[in-house]
């Protein structure tokens, strides 16, 4: 898998989340087997560039190369001066988001919401590729909503003004995460470009992203909310596609240490006080589905300091031995019949 001059290690991305995909949470899935990851949407207004949110959200330093960041906004001028900014400031790939479907993203002109305006599309993209020397790729959706996809469109276009790389979630704007991503029009894209195409949507286990890959045919697949506190997802689905086998659940102390690592590069990226703030999702998404998990999770949530929180987290996992040596989820109830 290539996007421009960049050789890729897998075809297993980590799709860019607001709120989750930061820099110390993207190195770990890479440590963890992830072939490339996005950053976080960066806005295109410049008098956004300077805040303290906008500079961590486009802080690559340290990470392991290619270094992609996303912009998002609707003007074709300030999304071009922004890919500059970007790159110059050592972005090495631009990645356009047409996919977001946050209504405050959308009432904005913004993310998917820019699949309502056809022209308007090919004018960011035209703008965009035209001003800076790296890969652009774009994310996007299959259309506004079911009455109205143009996913084709939007990828011939988008091939046509030279765009690297298409990554399509396959749902409308209006479908958010509900119901299930359509692999058919993602197939229908592949077969109608000739540029790599990402799968994006549901993927969530080793079986379903060699399922994606054979029905829609993409160069890769990009997976978001499934690595969520489980960041090893990556090398699991990497193994299984080049062996057909699985791994095994990972080591509690691996976990353990995993754990302690990441967030002391998040109390090191954010500081004291964001720090343990921003890191209770991360600690509740890792314990989630693990035995005493919710009760550690409401625990945790009130403690105020990185050293209670990390300690908290030690003695958690240490805990979990007493379950065996590898983590061991807890099976979803089963549903009550109707």
């Amino acid at each position: 898998m290539q996007i421009g001059p960049y050789l890729l290690r897998n075809n297993v991305f980590v799709a860019p989340m607001a709120g989750v995909t930061d820099r110390p949470f993207r190195q770990l899935c890479k440590q963890l087997g992830a072939g490339y990851a996005v950053s976080e949407m960066a806005a295109s207004n410049p008098r956004l560039w300077a805040t303290e949110k906008s500079s961590r959200r486009i802080d690559h330093a340290g990470e392991m190369e290619p270094k992609a960041v996303q912009i998002a906004g609707a003007d074709p001028q300030d999304l071009a001066d922004c890919a500059r900014f970007n790159v110059e400031r050592g972005a090495q790939i631009i990645d356009i988001n047409m996919g977001c479907p946050v209504k405050k993203v959308c009432n904005s002109w913004c993310g998917s919401a820019l699949l309502q305006d056809e022209a308007l599309v090919k004018e960011i993209l035209h703008a965009v590729v035209g001003a800076v020397d790296v890969p652009v790729t774009l994310k996007f959706r299959t259309g506004w909503n079911r009455a109205n996809k143009n996913a084709l469109t939007i990828a011939r276009i988008a091939e046509d003004a030279g765009i690297a790389m298409l990554t399509l979630h396959g749902r409308t704007r209006a479908d958010g995460y509900k119901g299930d991503a359509e692999y058919d029009t993602i197939a229908a894209v592949k077969r109608a470009v000739a540029i790599p195409v990402v799968a994006n949507g549901d993927i969530t286990s080793p079986e379903k992203a060699r399922y994606v890959l054979d029905q829609t045919g993409a160069d890769a697949i990009m997976v978001g909310r499934a690595a969520q506190g489980r960041p090893w997802i990556f090398r699991e689905i990497d193994h299984y596609l080049r062996t057909g086998k699985h791994l095994p659940a990972p080591y509690v102390d691996e976990v353990r240490t995993l754990m302690d690592e990441h967030l002391r590069a998040h109390y090191a990226f954010y500081g004291e006080y964001l720090g343990v703030r921003t890191a209770r999702k991360h600690i509740g998404w890792y314990v989630r589905d693990l035995e005493g998990g919710e009760a550690f999770r409401q625990q945790m949530n009130l403690l105020e300091s990185t050293d209670a929180q990390l300690q908290a987290v030690d003695q958690f996992f240490e805990s979990q031995w007493r379950f065996g040596e590898r983590l061991q989820y807890r099976l979803p109830e089963p549903a009550e019949a109707a």
